[in-house]
C-alpha cells in the first residue's frame, strides 16, 4: 500500500484527490495518516481544476443512463457499478472538504478523512465484487451529478456540508433498502452484505454532516432548518422524494422537525 509522506493531513489529502487511477485513489486514501498535524489554517492550492479521474467510465447526463433487466448478469453488474461510482465520487467529495476549506477545528478534518477512508473501503469492496461478476469499474457509463454539486458549493463550506452529506448522502440512506432488495431478490447476497456495510457507515457520514452543519449555523447565527431550505433553493439541489428511510435518518441525527418537513 502506498505511503503518504506530506507535512500535514490536509496537504496529504491532495495526493489521493488528484490520483487518476481509481484503485490507487482508494489505496492512497486508506494510507492517509491521521496522526499528522492537521494544518487547519493553511491555504492550499490543488494541482488541477478537479479531482483525478480515470478515462473510463464515460460520463453521461444521468437522464441518458439506461438500466437493464436484473434478471441478467449485466443488469446486476450495472447496478453494482452505479453504486461503486457513487462511492468513488464520495472519496473525492470527502477529500475535497479536507483540503479546500481552512479554519475549521482539527476534529472536522479528521472526521472527513475517516469518512474518505470508509468510502475507499466501500469502493474497494464493490469493485472486487464487480470483478467476481466478470466486470470491472469503468465497464459501464456513469454520471457526474455528485461532483457537479461539489463545484457549485466550492466557495461556501456551509453550503457544501448542508447539501452534500445532508442531502445527497442522505438520499443514499433512503435508496439503500430498495437497491439491496433488487440485488438480493435475484440471488446476489454478497452485494446485499456490502450494502449493509455501506448503510451502517453512511449513517455516520450523514451524522457528521448534521453535526458540522449545525456547528457552522451556530457560528453564523442561522436557524439550521430555515437556512437549509434556503440552501436547497439557492443551489438548485435535488428535490427529496419518498420513500424515506426515517429510521436511518433518525440514527444520523435528523431532528423530528426536519423529518416532518420531508412530507
Amino acid at each position: 500500500m502506498p505511503t503518504i509522506t506530506m507535512h500535514t493531513l490536509r496537504s496529504a489529502a491532495l495526493t489521493p484527490w488528484a490520483q487518476t487511477d481509481p484503485n490507487l485513489k482508494a489505496q492512497t486514501t486508506l494510507a492517509l495518516d491521521l496522526s499528522l498535524p492537521v494544518g487547519a489554517q493553511d491555504s492550499l492550492d490543488a494541482p488541477s481544476a478537479g479531482p483525478g479521474r480515470p478515462a473510463r467510465p464515460v460520463l453521461l447526463p444521468h437522464t441518458q443512463l439506461k438500466a437493464k433487466s436484473m434478471a441478467t448478469p449485466e443488469g446486476r453488474a450495472m447496478l453494482v457499478h452505479a453504486v461503486a461510482h457513487i462511492e468513488l465520487n464520495a472519496i473525492d467529495l470527502a477529500l475535497d472538504v479536507v483540503w479546500r476549506f481552512a479554519g475549521m477545528p482539527d476534529d472536522f478534518y479528521t472526521d472527513w478523512v475517516r469518512i474518505a477512508q470508509e468510502e475507499a473501503k466501500h469502493f474497494s469492496l464493490l469493485r472486487q465484487h464487480l470483478v467476481s461478476l466478470g466486470f470491472d469499474y469503468g465497464d459501464f457509463p456513469a454520471h457526474n451529478t455528485l461532483w457537479d454539486m461539489a463545484e457549485r458549493t466550492q466557495d461556501d463550506i456551509l453550503a457544501r456540508i448542508g447539501i452534500v452529506p445532508r442531502t445527497l448522502e442522505a438520499r443514499g440512506l433512503d435508496a439503500s433498502p430498495g437497491v439491496k432488495n433488487k440485488l438480493v431478490s435475484v440471488g446476489d447476497h454478497r452485494a446485499g452484505e456490502i450494502l449493509d456495510i455501506i448503510l451502517a457507515d453512511e449513517i455516520g457520514h450523514v451524522a457528521a454532516g448534521n453535526h458540522w452543519y449545525r456547528h457552522l449555523c451556530t457560528q453564523r447565527g442561522l436557524d439550521p432548518i430555515g437556512h437549509y431550505a434556503e440552501l436547497m433553493a439557492q443551489y438548485d439541489a435535488p428535490k427529496l422524494r419518498p420513500p424515506f428511510n426515517l429510521a436511518a435518518r433518525r440514527l444520523a441525527g435528523f431532528e423530528e422537525a426536519e423529518l416532518d418537513a420531508l412530507s
